[in-house]
């Protein structure tokens, strides 16, 4: 008989499995330095990234995806639609990010440990394809025809140009870790609660997509290829499961066994056998007989 133990959803967490909180607030402070940093230093190759940004278009119309105009077109028919996804865009990113690991870091430590694991393998796999492949988002590509709409209706997150832009680099179009992390941590939150209502948190990589597409700052293929590294780090992380523990059951005495037999037959103890009367002529020698 086993029986696993594990962190059931309706109970108090395992404080033994969280980590210090000063040094995860470190931590999570010096994974966002690097992120920013490295985004800094990706920044510039403005030629080659108009150019990535050309192959991507070309590639997206050969394989016959939908135009990211499409969706933007549903937005640009009410104007309350594109503030709030402009809004949207802008200010849930980061946010809901934290939140969700500080949910995890006080509720299901174990869950938080993973969901870190998971975000800071997909966050430096991304910086580094920044750098590989510089790439304008398709608000700048002339070929595509879209509104900044950020720039045009707000708000925005980005200067006016990527040259005088001190804050973000505007050419680390691919992948897009707004869909990234969106996606994260709507499997974490699925993974770490038993709700029938969880599936709900797939509604935010969604909105999420949908946004960085109709906003033009982002190509479909951003999200793909972000999708397809985060699967890579889903295969080379696994979430740590506790071992199961054996349980022995003990044989029943003879007194249970005999209460077992009276609550299953009916029968007067009186005509139930003895246990270890039966053992005993069983050990007995046979005498010759066959």
């Amino acid at each position: 008989m086993y029986a696993a133990r594990s962190e059931p959803a309706d109970r108090e967490p395992d404080t033994s499995a969280r980590p210090p909180l000063v040094r995860e607030l470190l931590l999570v402070v010096g994974l966002f330095a690097i992120y920013k940093l490295g985004r800094q230093a990706a920044s510039g190759h403005v030629e080659e990234a108009y150019r990535n940004a050309g192959h991507v278009w070309d590639l997206e119309r050969a394989v016959h995806l939908p135009g990211e105009g499409a969706v933007q077109g549903v937005l640009l028919h009410s104007e309350t639609l594109i503030h709030l996804a402009n809004t949207y865009y802008a200010i849930v990113h980061f946010p809901a990010t934290l939140f969700f690991l500080a949910w995890l870091y006080w509720r299901r430590p174990l869950h938080y440990v993973w969901s870190r694991r998971i975000l800071a393998a997909l966050t430096g796999a991304a910086l580094a394809l920044h750098l590989l492949f510089p790439l304008a988002p398709p608000r700048m590509l002339a070929a595509a025809g879209l509104v900044d709409t950020g720039q045009v209706y707000g708000p925005t997150v980005y200067g006016d140009t990527p040259a005088t832009d001190s804050m973000a680099n505007q050419f680390a179009a691919m992948p897009s870790l707004h869909f990234g992390w969106a996606l994260m941590v709507a499997v974490g939150l699925i993974v770490a609660t038993r709700s029938r209502w969880r599936w709900l948190w797939l509604l935010h990589p969604l909105v999420t997509l949908l946004v960085i597409v109709g906003t033009a700052n982002h190509y479909w293929l951003d999200s793909i290829v972000v999708s397809a590294l985060l699967a890579v780090a889903f295969a080379a992380l696994r979430l740590e499961r506790t071992v199961p523990v054996r349980v022995h059951s003990r044989w029943p005495s003879a007194a249970g066994a005999a209460e077992s037999t009276v609550a299953r037959t009916g029968l007067p103890v009186s005509r139930i056998p003895d246990p270890a009367a039966i053992s005993e002529v069983y050990a007995a020698p046979s005498g010759g007989r066959p």
